[in-house]
């Protein structure tokens, strides 16, 4: 199950005189991912090495580290750990001493994985849209269901007569929710999808 981080999280550390910052982010867009990247990247320090994964898109960049010694093992630490939807920068200030193609690798690779393993996760979760609607006293007990269950209100469209949603809801959890806005309405509310 593919995981994304609930905020931005970071990880310092110095090897051989070398000093390593690793940020990750969760993003929405590859213009998130170089959002972030172009915001957080330190012109001064020798190297600003990126990778980010979205789903079936994937980049990556060495930023001026021998070929295959930056990005790829960040995104190796990424995908790794079942995460999707993040942007992962490590970004190196050199110290004097040569680590070699392999020490470059671990330190980027190992710098993300730590930095992704002490950050908080969350679920992604594919939800399927769906609409009902329900008067305006029914409103904030539908609202509390749908969070329960893990969905979410997409969309609230105020009519005469109530309320019209449109819900995203995980698959398993349709026939939980319809139950619940069924006994909740006396039958009135029902899910389309």
């Amino acid at each position: 199950m593919p995981f994304t981080l609930t905020g931005l999280c970071e990880f310092r550390e110095e090897i051989r005189k070398s000093r390593f910052i690793t940020l990750a982010a969760p993003i929405a867009s590859a213009q998130d991912a170089q959002a972030f990247i172009d915001q957080h990247s330190d012109l001064n320090a020798s190297h600003n090495c990126w990778a980010w994964k979205l789903a079936d898109q994937y980049r990556s960049n060495d930023d001026g580290e021998p070929g295959g010694t930056a990005g790829r093992p960040i995104l190796a630490a990424i995908e790794a750990q079942a995460f999707d939807q993040v942007v992962v920068l490590v970004i190196r200030w050199y110290g004097g001493i040569q680590l070699g193609t392999g020490g470059l690798a671990r330190a980027y690779g190992g710098g993300a994985n730590k930095c992704l393993q002490s950050a908080e996760r969350v679920e992604l979760i594919s939800r399927v849209p769906l609409s009902c609607a329900c008067s305006f006293s029914e409103l904030a007990l539908v609202k509390l269901r749908v969070a329960e269950l893990g969905g979410l209100v997409v969309e609230e469209t105020f009519t005469s007569n109530g309320v019209e949603l449109q819900l995203a809801l995980g698959d398993t959890q349709i026939d939980t929710l319809q139950t619940q806005l069924a006994d909740l309405s006396r039958g009135r509310i029902l899910l389309h999808r």
